[in-house]
């Protein structure tokens, strides 16, 4: 196993201790390796979706979501994703610290 599939995942374990656990349960039987068939439709489903996030229905949320379930199986997308996810998962924790320190900055 390659360094960017051992950090996926370890990326996907996070992720399945973060969301509720009905949906961590969906997501580990997602990435069983017999799961193929059924991940790769989904993750392309869900990239279409993102594309067409203009839609009342659909959301921006479903790009992440696919090209995460197609990384598992298309190796030439594990390095990418894996450094978006690294890399956003670092803005959003600096942007909950300057959101909490400027709650608990004392008013002058």
């Amino acid at each position: 196993m390659s360094k960017h599939a051992q950090r996926l995942n370890r990326l996907f374990d996070k992720l399945e201790r973060k969301i509720p656990s009905m949906a961590g349960s969906w997501l580990a039987r997602l990435r069983r390796p017999e799961a193929r068939w059924i991940r790769i439709p989904l993750g392309i489903l869900l990239v279409l979706g993102g594309i067409f996030s203009f839609l009342p229905v659909l959301g921006i949320w479903m790009l992440p979501l696919g090209l995460l379930l197609l990384a598992v199986d298309l190796i030439f997308l594990q390095s990418p994703v894996n450094q978006a996810i690294l890399r956003g998962s670092r803005k959003w924790t600096t942007w909950q610290r300057k959101r909490r320190d400027r709650k608990n900055t004392p008013k002058a």
